[in-house]
Formats: C-alpha cells, structure tokens, sequence
C-alpha cells in the first residue's frame, strides 16, 4: 500500500501557515495523518507528492491511497471509506451527504474545496479530495459516500436550560456528534471544530455509546472503580496518564482524558473530558472542559478553558477565560484576559403572520468567520470564541469579541484606546510598531504567503 499526499500550501488565517502545519488537537495535522494511516494499515509507504489533484493520474501501478494534506479525518472515516472502496474493486472517492446532519453544521460552512455531484437517487453529495485506487490511476472514479450516522435526536448533545434569547429558533446550544467524520481545513474554526466538536466531544460520545452496548466493559468499568476506590469516570481506565506525570490528591479529573507525560497538574484542579500533550504545567486552581492542550504549555493559577484548543509552547496566564477558542502556538494570553462566545446586541428581525400582520422581534447577531480567502461568512453558531495566532502578545486585561482574529506575530497592550477588540487585528495594527521603549523589540516569524522571499512562495489555488 502506498499513500500519496497532495500539498496545499494555501495559509489558514490568523496562523499564516499551511493547514498541514497546523496542531488539531494535540499534535499536527500531518503528523496526524501519518500516525492514522500507521494504524489502519499493517505497511503503508509514501509514494510522492503532489502539487495539483490533476497530478494523481501519475501514481505507480499497485493498491494506493491519495489524500489531499489539509483533509483531518478520523480512523472511523478512514476505515469505512476503505471498506466500502475494496469491495467495489474499483477506484473510488471518498464524499458525504450534503444534507447530513453533522456535515452540514460543521463541515460545509466556510469550506471552498468540496466539489457538489449527486448520486444515483439524485441525493447531493460532496467529494472529498480522499480517492483510494487499488490498482494504479483509472479514469472511471466511484464516489463513495460516508455516513456520519448523527441524527437531529440521538446524537444532540450540548447544554441545555439556556435562556430562550440566547438560541430563539436554533434550539437549544447542542451540537451534533458524528459516528464518523470529515473536514477541510480552511479555517481557524475548523481546527475548533476538528479539536473539540469531532475531537474529544465526540470521543466522550463514543465511549459513553460503548459503555451502553457492551455490558462486559461496563462491568470492568465498574470493578476498576472498586478496586481503585474511585468513581468509575475517574478511574485509570478512562483517565490515561503518561509516563512522570504529578498529579496532586486534590484536582478532579474525569474521563475520558488522556494526559501526557513529565505534566504537573496543581492542587484544586479540574479537568473533564480533555486530551493534554506533554510537558505541560497546569497550575492550582485552573478549569478545563471539553479541551486540548498540546505539548509544552503552561496555565499559572485559576486560569479557564471551555471547548478551546491550545497549540504548542503557548502561556495562559491567570485568571484568564477561554471558550470555544483556538490559540496559535508560542504565544502569551495575559491575566484576566476575557473571550466572549456570545453576541450581546441582536438586530431587528420583521416578519409578517398568516394574518397579514407585521412583527417584529429583536434575534442574535449571526457569529462570522473567515474562510481562507479572508471573506467573511455566518458559521451558523449562536455562540463562537476567537483565534489568536502564533507568536502573538495580548497584554492583561483584553475583552476579545466573538468570532474576532488576531493575526501571528502580533502585541496587544491595553489602554483606554483599544482595551475591547471589536474587530480583527492585522500585524500592520500590532501595538509594538508604536510603542516607545528603548530597546524593545518584536521578531516577526510568520509573514503572510505574499510577503515571503520570492524562493519560498508556494501555489495558492487549485
């Protein structure tokens, strides 16, 4: 079996960097997708590189697998799509539904490389840029769609008991967990999505479906629990720590989480359902839920996460809150920093009843994002965080809007000038260009794909 990777160089805002560079969840997304293919196959080898989807027609004769580098997709995606693919004995492509439930909340909005086609039934569907081929390149291409198996009923999980302005018609804050998943990455809520919705949401979905079906592990559950006199969620079972880790008597944590190795976790800490790198100092007090925390960082006392995703070697200073954010890599959050996830002022909505007669009710703003041409679209959330990028400074004290970037490479300082930011922060706008201290300096280390030495430009389109 060989594997062959189609490069997409195209930069994923704030980070400017290449999705396949880029962490989902605790490790890089390329270095995800060699560990995937390592486990679903018994010897898989690297054929090549490509630089264009034209350019598969030159793969070498033999069973092999194209995938496009910023493609993030799951073992279960993988291993359905193989399944279906080999027995057919034919080339094939891996699609989804348009109208799944799970696929059109999380994986279509924002995303500009999914092509659209439809099956025999005449049902849409979307093509991945997955094919697999089990005897070289062949002209006739069979789409293989993927179910996600997630329901409007079964697989609705989330928060329940809001306040009705808050969701109106949306429902309530819930979120659909996949059987199955897929995305392109293309935008820095796709790596939230990536991380969290279909990362360790879903994983506590799964297990808490598998506890249900298979009576036998249920029991072990329950034995380890006894044995370790603890609650079963809270057991060595569904809590995996690494090797050298300390954790004090007094934090809380409970499963399914999986901490790395040489982490300190302090006195008073809680952490549900999260994935936690190496290397990484969580300090007394600090709260984490529903997060990843890759390797190397470090959150001093009382600090908060809530659905976000941390990548490399980045601070979170104290008494700072997260949600539902994601944070660029060797950066630094300063204490007391706020994200909000919820837009505060509605717009007027006006509608006119079966009567004839008009009303009027005040609904959320919609939550943007932008997509990797930098154009801004409704991701379809009542509530959403913001992205930091890498090598970022945010001073103490920021209130950070929802939905808002701040592009890699820039300083933050609060002032009664610019204490709440309202809008996306460019590295042109970075407060150390103005800043007047003797000395002080601030290397830039991720320009824009433009701004790059002519020797290190890349193709930007397909």
């Amino acid at each position: 079996m060989y594997r062959y990777v189609i490069e997409d160089n195209r930069h994923v805002l704030p980070f400017n960097e290449p999705a396949s560079q880029l962490t989902i969840g605790i490790e890089p997304l390329k270095i995800h997708q060699e560990n995937l293919f390592a486990t679903v196959f018994e010897k898989v080898d690297l054929g090549g590189t490509f630089h264009t989807p034209d350019q598969i027609r030159y793969i070498a004769p033999g069973e092999a697998v194209v995938y496009r580098d910023n493609l993030w997709f799951d073992r279960e995606f993988l291993e359905y799509f193989l399944l279906k693919a080999r027995a057919t004995r034919r080339a094939c492509r891996a699609a989804f539904y348009a109208d799944d439930v799970a696929f059109r909340t999380y994986t279509l909005p924002l995303t500009t490389s999914f092509e659209r086609g439809h099956d025999a039934k005449g049902r849409e569907i979307c093509l991945a840029d997955l094919w697999f081929f089990p005897n070289g390149y062949a002209d006739e291409i069979v789409p293989i769609p993927v179910p996600s198996e997630a329901d409007e009923k079964s697989s609705e999980k989330g928060f329940y008991n809001v306040p009705h302005f808050m969701v109106h018609d949306q429902g309530d804050l819930t979120h659909y967990l996949p059987a199955r998943a897929i995305l392109s990455i293309e935008s820095w809520v796709h790596i939230y999505y990536a991380s969290v919705i279909f990362g360790v949401f879903t994983r506590g979905s799964r297990f808490e479906r598998y506890v249900k079906e298979h009576n036998f592990y249920a029991l072990k559950l329950l034995w380890k629990g006894v044995m370790e006199q603890k609650q079963v969620l809270m057991s060595s079972e569904v809590v995996r720590v690494g090797r050298d880790t300390v954790i004090d008597p007094s934090a809380i944590i409970t499963g399914p989480t999986t901490i790395g190795d040489n982490c300190f976790i302090g006195p008073g800490v809680v952490i549900d359902n999260c994935a936690i790198g190496n290397d990484v100092n969580i300090s007394q007090g600090c709260q984490l839920m529903l997060t990843t925390v890759a390797n190397n960082c470090f959150l001093p006392f009382r600090a908060s996460m809530f659905m976000s995703a941390m990548m490399e070697s980045t601070i979170l200073a104290q008494n700072t809150c997260v949600q539902m954010c994601v944070i660029g890599r060797n950066s630094f959050l300063g204490a007391g920093t706020t994200f909000t996830d919820f837009n505060l002022l509605g717009e007027l909505e006006l509608s006119v009843d079966t009567r004839g007669n008009r009303r009027e009710r005040i609904v959320p703003r919609p939550i943007k994002a932008a997509n990797i041409r930098g154009e801004l679209e409704s991701v379809g959330q009542a509530v959403l965080g913001s992205a930091v990028g890498h090598n970022c400074r945010i001073g103490a004290g920021m209130i950070i809007f929802p939905g808002r970037m701040i592009e890699s490479d820039v300083v933050l300082v609060a002032s009664p000038q610019r204490r709440i930011i309202t809008r996306n922060v460019t590295f042109e706008e970075s407060d150390h260009h103005g800043l007047d201290i003797r000395g002080a300096v601030h290397r830039r280390m991720y320009p824009r794909v433009d701004e790059r030495e002519p020797e290190e430009d890349t193709w930007s389109s397909w």
